[in-house]
Formats: C-alpha cells, sequence, structure tokens
C-alpha cells in the first residue's frame, strides 16, 4: 500500500530529483528502515530480493509513473507537489493495520489521533491489494474519514458504506464476477461444478454468490472445498484428490496466486487430467501459475481478468528507472539484483563465503533487454488499476482546491493552503469522482465507491514455443446494453488436450427431446434419469422437465419432439379400398339394371309373367337403388350425407323387403287361390302387393323421420379411437334410432324368411319361394355377422364393412332371385314355357 501526500510549491521551480522521495518502509522485518549498516542492508536485501514479484514491481512503479504525470502536468493540481511513501504489508492484516497507523500518525510508536510526523498533508491512501487486507485498513480508516482507493482489493463486503464510508476501489467487486462466472458456467452447459475457495474474504465471500448464482440457473455444486491458508501446503493432497475422484469436470478456483500456488504443484505431481479449470481474476493472467511446468495440464483455463488498459509512456518510464535516482531505494535495489541476477557490493561480501560467482551490480544494466513480468505493457492490468487510483485522488484534490479558492478561503500567496485541509473534506469529492483518462476511459464511483464492471474472459492458450499466452476470448461489462453485458467467442477458445468440441461437465447427459428428467432420491437436482415421454405428448427442448400433450389435431412424432398434423382417415374415392367399392357399388347396379332391362324384354314370356312381373320389375329397381345408395357412404362425411346416408340405406332396404315379403306373399295366395271354393281368390291381384309395399315401407320411413328430426346424425372428428388419426365420421346421433332402423329390417326380413320358408314345398315345377328362401337366409347372414363386425372396427374400415354388408345382402338377393331366371331366359328358352311352369313338361 502507498500514502499519497501533498506539498505546497511550484512545479516549475522543484527539480525532478527533489520533487519525489521514495521512502521504503518494509514492515516485515524487524529492523528499522533507517538501518545504516552495509551488513544489515545486505541481509534486508536478500529478504526483499526472495518474496519480490516483478509483475508486483511494476504496480509500484504504475504508482510512480502516474504521480510524475501528475506532478508534470501545468493543469492539475498546479503549485502542488505529489509524494508517497510505501509500506510492504506481507499481505498480512496485522502489517496492514501498523503500516496504516504509521502513515496516520508518523514512524515509531503508533499514537492514535496524533500526527507526530513533518507537516505534509496525507491526501489519501493507495491500497491495500487483498481484500483481507483492505478491510482492516478501512476499519479504520473510515473513522477518520480518510479516502481509500484500493487497486485490487475485490471482496463484494467492501461496498457497504456503513462499514467502509471511505473505501473506493479502482476494480469492480466480486460480485459482478461472480455473476459473470456463474453466466459464463450456464453459456457452455457446465451444470456439475466443482468449487475451490481460498479460506479468506476474498475466496470466501466470492464462491458465496457464485453458489448462489448457479442455484437460481438450476446448476449444481458437486464439491466445495477450502484452501486453508493456515496450512502451509494448503491442504492441498485432500483438495486435488477431491478434484480428482470427482465427477465434476468444471473446476472453479476463486482464490489469490499466492494461496493457489501449492494446490497447483500437487495437481501436476498427481498428473490431474481431463479437467475444465475456470479462474477468478486474481490468478487468470499470474505467469507463475501459467509457467512452463503447469502449462500443459492447464491449458485451455478459461477466467475472468481484469481489464485490460494502456499508460502510454509507461514502458519507456519502466525501462529508464535506475538505482543512481533512488540510492537509498532497498526495494529498487532488491528488484535489480532479481532482474538481473547479480548481487551489490555489500552483499557480495556478505555472500563471499557462500557464493563468489555471482555477478556484482553496476546500476548500468539495462532493463530493455529484459522481457520478463516487469517490462511486460501488453498486459497492464493491476497496473492500469493503480494508475486510474492515484488520478482519482488527484482529481478529487483539484475539485477540492478549485471549490475552496473559489470560495476565498485560506490563501498563502497565490495557491491554497492545502495543510489545513481535512480528510472528509476530501472524501466528498472522491465520491464525486467523474474524468476521462488519458486513454479516453470514463473513470467514476458509484454510490457504494465502485467503479462499473469490466472485466475481460481470458483464455490460456500455448504458442509455438510451448508458452502460455492470455488470448481475450469475451468480456463482461456492466455498461453495456441489455444482452451485450457478457459476450463471448467460442470459436476461439482453445480446450485442454486440444479439443475442438466444448467439454461437458454434467452429473447426468442430457435428455434430448423427447423425454423428460425424473429426480433421484437423494441426488441433487443435477442428478436425474431420462424418461421418454408418454403416449399423445412430446418435450421439444433438453432437459424438459415435462412433456407436454399435442393440439388436438396434431400427434407426436417418432422421436416424440415435435406435434405434427394428425391425418385425417375417412373412407375417400381416392384410396384403392374406396375406389373398389365405389367400383362395386356401380358395376352391380348396372348389372340389376342390365337384368331389369332383360325382363321388360322378355316381359311377355311365361317366366316373367308366372312371378308377378310388377314385383319384379320394383324389386329390381330397389335393387338397383340398393347397391347405388352404398356410395354414399363413400367420401368426406359432410353434414349433409352424414345425415341422409343412414336414412336413404333404411328406406331402399325396407322398400326392396317389403316388395321380397309381398312377392312370397302373393305365391301362397296364388297357390291357394287354385283350390276349389277357396277364399284367397278375392286377395289375387296386385293391389293387395302395392298395399303391402307401401304399409312396410311407410313404417320404415316414419321411423327415419323422427329420427332426423328429433336427434340427427352429424359430422364430427373423432380423436380418441385410433391414436394419431383423426377420424372423420358420421356421429349416428340416436344409437337408438339406428337399431330401431336396422331391427326393423330385421324383422321384415325375418317374417319373409319364414313365409317362403312354409312355402318352399309347394307342388310347383318352378317355385320361387324355395329361391326367396336362399335370399333370405343370406340377407339374414350377411346382417347377423355384420352386427359384431360392426362393433369392433372403428374409422374407414367400420364404413367399409357396413358397405360389404350392402353389397353382398344385394348381391345374395339378386343372385339367388334373378339369375335361375336369366339362367332360362337365357340359356333355357325351351324350358320358359306355360307347360313346364304347370309341370307338365320336364326341364330339358
Amino acid at each position: 500500500m502507498a500514502a499519497v501526500r501533498t506539498s505546497n510549491g511550484s512545479k516549475c521551480q522543484v527539480a525532478p530529483d527533489y520533487k519525489m522521495r521514495i521512502a521504503a518502509d518494509d514492515q516485515c522485518n524487524d529492523n528499522g528502515f533507517n538501518a545504516r549498516k552495509e551488513e544489515l542492508r545486505a541481509i534486508r536485501l536478500m529478504t526483499l530480493q526472495k518474496r519480490l514479484g516483478l509483475p508486483n514491481y511494476q504496480w509500484l512503479q504504475a504508482m510512480v509513473f502516474a504521480i510524475e504525470e501528475i506532478n508534470r502536468n501545468p493543469d492539475l493540481l498546479p503549485n502542488i507537489t505529489l509524494g508517497f511513501r510505501i509500506y510492504d504489508s506481507c499481505l498480512i492484516s496485522q502489517r496492514s493495520l501498523d503500516g496504516t497507523f504509521w502513515a496516520l500518525t508518523g514512524p515509531g510508536q503508533t499514537v492514535p489521533n496524533y500526527r507526530c510526523r513533518e507537516n505534509r498533508a496525507l491526501a489519501g491512501m493507495v491500497g491495500d491489494a487483498g481484500s483481507s487486507c483492505s478491510i482492516a485498513m478501512a476499519r479504520i480508516l473510515g473513522l477518520y474519514r480518510l479516502p481509500q482507493i484500493s487497486y485490487l482489493s475485490s471482496s463484494p463486503i467492501l461496498s457497504d458504506r456503513k462499514q467502509f464510508p471511505s473505501f473506493f476501489r479502482t476494480i469492480p467487486s466480486d460480485d459482478f464476477q461472480s455473476r459473470g462466472l456463474a453466466q459464463l458456467l450456464i453459456h457452455f452447459g457446465w451444470t456439475w461444478v466443482g468449487l475451490l475457495a481460498e479460506d479468506n474474504d476474498y475466496g470466501q465471500q466470492g464462491v458465496q454468490i457464485l453458489e448462489k448464482e448457479l442455484q437460481k440457473a438450476g446448476a449444481c455444486v458437486a464439491f466445495s472445498e477450502s484452501i486453508l491458508t493456515s496450512r502451509a501446503d494448503r491442504n492441498a493432497f485432500h483438495i486435488v484428490k477431491m478434484i480428482k475422484t470427482s465427477t465434476a469436470k468444471a473446476i472453479v478456483i476463486y482464490s489469490t496466486y499466492a494461496g493457489l500456488t501449492p494446490v497447483v504443484d500437487e495437481i501436476v505431481k498427481q498428473n490431474v487430467t481431463g479437467k475444465i479449470w475456470i479462474a477468478s481474476e486474481s490468478w487468470s493472467t499470474f505467469p507463475l501459475i501459467s509457467a512452463e511446468k503447469h502449462s500443459e495440464i492447464f491449458r485451455g483455463t478459461i477466467g475472468f481478468a481484469m481489464h485490460i488498459g494502456e499508460m502510454p509512456g509507461f514502458e519507456k518510464h519502466l525501462n529508464n528507472v535506475r538505482p543512481s535516482q533512488f540510492f537509498d531505494d532497498d526495494l529498487l535495489s532488491a528488484f535489480w539484483e532479481k532482474a538481473f541476477g547479480c548481487k551489490w557490493l555489500h552483499v557480495k561480501r556478505l555472500m563471499a563465503l557462500v557464493d563468489n560467482e555471482t555477478q556484482q551490480c553496476t546500476g548500468e544494466e539495462k532493463l530493455d533487454q529484459l522481457h520478463n513480468g516487469y517490462n511486460d505493457v501488453n498486459n497492464l492490468r493491476v497496473a492500469y488499476s493503480t494508475y486510474n487510483a492515484v488520478y482519482a485522488i488527484a482529481f478529487a484534490l483539484q475539485h477540492l482546491l478549485s471549490h475552496r479558492q473559489g470560495q476565498g478561503l485560506t490563501l498563502l500567496g497565490d495557491s491554497v493552503d492545502i495543510n489545513d485541509l481535512t480528510p472528509w473534506q476530501l472524501l466528498r469529492y472522491v465520491k464525486k469522482v467523474n474524468f476521462h483518462n488519458k486513454v479516453g476511459e470514463k473513470i467514476f464511483f458509484d454510490q457504494n465507491g465502485d467503479i462499473p464492471a469490466q472485466y475481460d474472459i481470458v483464455n490460456w492458450q500455448l504458442d509455438p514455443a510451448g508458452n502460455v499466452k492470455y488470448v481475450r476470448v469475451g468480456s463482461y461489462d456492466s455498461r453495456a446494453y441489455q444482452g451485450q453485458v457478457f459476450l463471448i467467442n467460442t470459436t476461439a477458445i482453445q480446450w485442454s488436450a486440444g479439443q475442438s468440441q466444448i467439454p461437458a461437465s454434467v452429473c447426468s447427459p442430457s435428455c434430448s427431446p423427447g423425454f423428460r428428467k425424473i429426480a433421484i432420491e437423494g441426488k441433487p437436482v443435477c442428478c436425474f434419469l431420462c424418461v421418454q415421454c408418454p403416449q399423445g405428448e412430446i418435450s421439444n427442448q433438453t432437459d424438459s422437465v415435462a412433456c407436454y400433450e399435442c393440439s388436438w389435431d396434431s400427434w407426436p412424432n417418432e422421436k416424440k419432439d415435435s406435434c405434427t398434423p394428425k391425418m385425417m382417415e375417412f373412407l375417400s374415392f381416392k384410396e384403392a379400398l374406396g375406389a373398389v367399392l365405389a367400383a362395386i357399388c356401380i358395376l352391380c347396379s348396372l348389372f340389376t339394371v342390365a337384368i331389369l332391362g332383360l325382363f321388360i324384354y322378355y316381359r311377355k314370356t311365361p317366366i316373367v309373367k308366372a312371378n308377378n312381373q310388377s314385383l319384379s320389375f320394383l324389386l329390381l329397381i330397389s335393387l338397383a337403388l340398393c347397391f347405388l345408395c352404398s356410395l354414399v357412404f363413400i367420401g368426406y362425411p359432410t353434414p349433409e350425407t352424414c345425415l341422409f346416408r343412414q336414412a336413404a340405406f333404411g328406406i331402399t332396404f325396407a322398400f326392396c323387403v317389403s316388395c321380397i315379403l309381398a312377392k312370397t306373399m302373393m305365391v301362397v295366395i296364388a297357390f291357394n287361390a287354385t283350390k276349389p271354393n277357396s277364399d284367397f281368390r278375392r286377395w289375387v291381384g296386385p293391389r293387395l302387393s302395392y298395399i303391402s309395399i307401401s304399409i312396410c315401407t311407410s313404417i320404415q320411413v316414419l321411423l327415419c323421420a323422427s329420427w332426423l328430426s328429433l336427434s340427427r346424425p352429424f359430422s364430427e372428428y373423432n380423436l380418441h379411437s385410433q391414436p394419431g388419426k383423426i377420424i372423420v365420421e358420421c356421429n349416428e346421433g340416436s344409437p337408438i334410432a339406428f337399431w330401431c332402423m336396422l331391427g326393423y329390417l330385421g324383422i321384415l326380413a325375418t317374417i319373409s324368411f319364414i313365409v317362403a320358408f312354409l312355402a318352399r314345398k309347394l307342388p310347383d315345377s318352378f317355385n320361387e319361394a324355395q329361391f326367396i328362401t336362399f335370399s333370405m337366409l343370406a340377407f339374414l347372414s350377411v346382417w347377423l355377422s355384420f352386427i359384431p363386425a360392426y362393433l369392433s372396427t372403428r374409422g374407414k374400415y367400420m364404413v367399409a364393412m357396413e358397405i360389404f354388408a350392402i353389397l353382398s345382402s344385394t348381391f345374395s338377393l339378386v343372385s339367388c332371385i334373378f339369375l335361375p331366371k336369366c339362367y332360362i331366359i337365357l340359356l333355357r328358352p325351351e324350358n320358359n314355357s306355360k307347360e313346364y311352369l304347370m309341370g307338365r313338361k320336364k326341364a330339358l
């Protein structure tokens, strides 16, 4: 962390070498900063060199670079010189508190509420890096209302203004990062996830938010483990064993690079492969984690990283740093040793007995010849955040001083006396900071002291040399329009082991469309079984929790993933069955008409006269109509055809059977009328036949008229008889009326059969009663077998069954009654004589 201080003075008069003084107050060593002995300083440098990271020193130089820019800028804080003092907290909260009190009260013994140091205004604190350290600092600085701006602390708890009223940061809150990581996991369909978090505020709070977001999205946590910072090995063996045995492929690691290093080493040691590593911003771009020994296992890692920024002139500043500028800067001396692998003279003297081959540092080595984490300006993330933090304090000071000068408050010559400024006054303006930095990015804080969330989504990819590159494959920007906040280019991602497809991390394979999920008792919701949708239902989405019925006019396809229109079924003229039946109807009707024509042509012959030719003509006409009425049953069942087809069938058949009954009665009456003194003589004649036909047919007409007037048939869609089909059929309206109509035909046929049966043995050479008996027997047999067949069929086959019954029963009447007569007329004309009919002549 660093304390930014101010002092009055014209920028034009202050020489660069004296404008700032860097004081590196290291608290991790019991020896004070001002130790003068070379031996003690050599030990100090050795200690600093071991723990100093090159990227960390770049962050420090980012603050130095920002302050130098501000001090050179005549338009920003004119006549005010910014300086700073650096404290190394070693990422330990106690050290952070010590440094905070040193900055507030001065070095030496801590005396709260007193300032025992030179008279220079403390403008604000930049830091700390770790969230735990920043929380400890913020509780103290909040009492003083002293502005604190962290460049790397991202814990969501720091957004609580009641607890931390003076805390700000130039890195987004982990609240946004956790939501973004959840979106990332759901985007790739990783619903079975392992969580690994450091046991500090950063890790635990971040992973808690992530877990809630995953639960909202329907994902599940396979395991959640903590990296124990209290243990030197971070409990690495247990953690890696859990990762290795878990079925979860996607592993989210919410940790700092320092806490994660032992775990990463153990992962490499146990050769854990086939996992998808998801990194939080704290380690997603850290070079030590992506070192060569880790690169093969961790290639394909995808994670969130701080937004990369630009700092014009920063590379030149980094390469121009020289120890000669700040001779007493131990941090710079330690950095120089680590960067160039050399030792300063006093250090070499101390280590003479240990190592005499180490090169001596001269201070003239060229930094621009190095290529390491220090002077790499292609990935300025934390450094950029530090740069913006310093500028935020500078602009707040600018606005404060401009405001006070405008009000005419305390003035010293031409400038404002900044030494009498109180922290709470500056805090007010830090809250209102709103400026554009040198690259045009807008910097401001919201009501919680946070900047808008802006992350880069990076993917670890290996270059041809085997080095890890952090390739930007997406972004998360809370300032973007809805739908553009989370963007990712999946095709740009390189997965581990060179996979081309997105790897899966699920507890159970996805249920494809046509199936639904069934929960497994005792298991998380992400673990389930896939069961096919029941009959008549579909699911058209992956991992559907329920199946849905299709609309009334559609039906599931074979895969049960979509509804297809139901096939409408009716006996059509266009299909083979309908066409054949229609052809038979027409041919049989023409055949009957041909017989009628034959009988009319031979109407004067004895065989036609002897069988009551008028009744024969009527019977042939009715039989032709019976054949033709079958055509009404074929085709689309319209309301009109449904209304009349059963009535037409019933009336024509009643008329037909009535004619047969009349013929049978006339045979019996004619035979008995020939007996002497017979009373049947007065009944012989056509009048009785017509009366009986009229009466019998009228009864059927009355039945059908009552049926059509009270409960008429209608066309309907039958959706239930055959799955997947819409049967277009005629609803009979009243089943009782239908069976009454059919039953009446049965009564007429039965009476005709009985009468014909009793007259079958009348002494006559050509006894028509015998043929009528056979015809009625065939007629009754057909209709008796029709009833169970009719009741057991559905759809067009039920209609076809009725047509077949009509055709077969009608044809049995034609063949039994008229074909024998046609045979005699056409083939045995010699038997077509009165003598043959009277029995006086034997058949030839």
